[in-house]
């Protein structure tokens, strides 16, 4: 009888610590799962490519969680075009005890709140896609850009221009009076890639001997529906004296060729753009745009997930990535015509 006694008790004993044996145990498949969580806040959520950047971003981190076996919380949040809304964002997820935090600007000159922010919770912050003053960004050394050189993809667009000139002058000079009569659409008034977009496309054209006469320029906010405004009421002043239509990016571009179309005019200028979207590059293959730059939204997202991912845990950033002046990261731009339309869209599709 107290042989069984003590039997049962052994049993009962062992019973109970099974529990917290599993508890303690952190190794193979029972172990806790650690969580790491990105906190990601959009100057606006339908921006075309601020939107592809972060599906492209979802998709690594989902597939970082299959092969590390950690939960990675990515929590996207729009800023609706709002500063102070941004602010408390980023405000929510400090006081959410977030790992990282990931910030596309509203206003490029307000880093500096942003990084105090984050500097007092010690919480590492990665600025992407528009680019914060730089005096901003190097006010704490857990602070990065991710992008891109916005003065290539510029000297890029140009660059298409000048080559298509050389090859095939009256291609592009239709009146041919020697020089390039050109409308430039912006993205939104003081944004850095905007300013330099702009400059640089027309520096690589004269720069390669060409002369130019600028007919207007206009902000249009990096948008389809202000593009195609902005570009019927200059068909209307110029028609076909417009040569050539720069545009900051892909969603402007295609606002000039929607208004080109519904006007029915016969007019048929080489029409730019940047960033090379799938629609864009659609629009390439068809012909109704003349050339893009590709800005690498995989390429920008991966680096933003290795660079959130290596904060998070405990790595140094520059193990794995490229880090220049001790707080950028930059992603190649490449050109993109007719030739090379369907090997970017591949990489889009991938």
């Amino acid at each position: 009888m107290k042989s069984f006694i003590r039997i049962l008790a052994f049993v009962l004993t062992v019973t109970m610590l099974l529990p917290l044996m599993a508890a303690c145990d952190t190794g193979g498949s029972s172990g806790k799962v650690e969580t790491i969580k990105i906190g990601i806040s959009l100057y606006r959520k339908d921006d075309t490519f601020v939107a592809s950047l972060c599906t492209y971003l979802e998709k690594v981190a989902k597939q970082k969680e299959t092969e590390s076996g950690k939960k990675i919380v990515v929590n996207m949040v729009d800023g609706q075009s709002s500063q102070a809304l941004q602010n408390d964002q980023v405000d929510s997820f400090i006081s959410q005890n977030y790992d990282v935090i990931c910030v596309n600007m509203v206003d490029r000159t307000a880093a500096a709140v942003i990084v105090d922010k984050a500097k007092a919770a010690n919480i590492p912050v990665i600025f992407f896609n528009r680019e914060p003053v730089e005096e901003d960004l190097r006010m704490w050394d857990r602070a990065y850009y991710v992008g891109a050189d916005a003065a290539q993809s510029g000297r890029l667009q140009g660059e298409i221009i000048a080559e298509a000139y050389r090859r095939n002058r009256a291609a592009i000079d239709k009146n041919g009076d020697g020089k390039i009569q050109y409308v430039m659409l912006e993205g939104e008034q003081g944004h850095q890639d905007a300013l330099l977009r702009t400059e640089y496309s027309i520096k690589a054209v004269t720069g390669a001997g060409i002369a130019v006469e600028k007919l207007a320029n206009d902000t249009a906010n990096w948008q389809r529906a202000q593009g195609s405004a902005k570009m019927a009421q200059w068909l209307g002043k110029f028609g076909d004296r417009i040569e050539v239509v720069f545009c900051n990016n892909d969603d402007m571009a295609l606002g000039a060729i929607d208004a080109i179309k519904e006007s029915k005019k016969k007019v048929k200028p080489a029409i730019l753009g940047i960033d090379a979207t799938e629609s864009g590059l659609n629009a390439i293959k068809d012909g109704s745009m003349f050339g893009t730059v590709f800005n690498d939204a995989q390429g920008q997202a991966r680096a933003i997930f290795d660079l959130s991912y290596s904060f998070a845990t405990g790595q140094s950033p520059s193990d794995k990535l490229d880090v220049q002046n001790g707080h950028y990261i930059r992603i190649p731009y490449r050109a993109v015509t007719k030739s090379n339309a369907d090997e970017i869209l591949g990489i889009l599709r991938e």
